[in-house]
């Protein structure tokens, strides 16, 4: 049994298989094809996650915070990376207060702004919804168990 499946519950594949489905929020969203404000928006925002909270509930890690956070930081870093492919069509270079500076000093420095934003971002995703999973798993029993049954959802040490 890999480290990562031991320790979070989930294969490396699967866990980057979760963070990825919060990737088309990414694209629609930096080209304009959803804009801010609609249902359709809204369920690109929040469906990733809660399915991170159903497979976490559903699978029950050993530790399902870590594992949350894990799979907001690895859609950080998908995140980061989608705003530098559609950077010129989304972001862009609009920043008066550094009209100072060099062309590629300004770009460079704006690029890895928005490169760490993005990896805070999906990095405080993950902890709120691995926080969310820690309480639901705590008044919701595991699947096949009923409430109140003796037993948990993990092995013996």
């Amino acid at each position: 049994m890999s480290g990562a499946r031991r320790t979070l519950g989930f294969s490396w594949p699967a866990l980057v298989a979760l963070a990825a489905l919060a990737t088309p929020r990414v694209a629609l969203h930096d080209l304009g094809v959803v804009p801010e404000g609609t249902i359709v928006a809204a369920l690109l925002a929040v469906g990733p996650p809660l399915c991170w909270v159903a497979a976490v509930l559903w699978r029950r890690p050993p530790r399902p915070f870590l594992t949350l956070v894990v799979v907001g930081a690895l859609y950080g870093v998908f995140l980061a990376a989608g705003h530098q492919v559609f950077w010129d069509s989304s972001l862009g270079m609009d920043a008066p207060g550094l009209a100072g500076l060099a062309p590629k000093a300004r770009e460079a420095l704006l690029r890895g702004a928005a490169a760490m934003s993005s990896l805070v971002t999906g990095t405080m995703v993950g902890v709120i919804a691995g926080g969310a999973a820690v309480l639901l798993s705590r008044v919701l029993p595991a699947p096949g168990r009923r409430p109140g049954q003796a037993g948990g959802s993990r092995p013996p040490a």
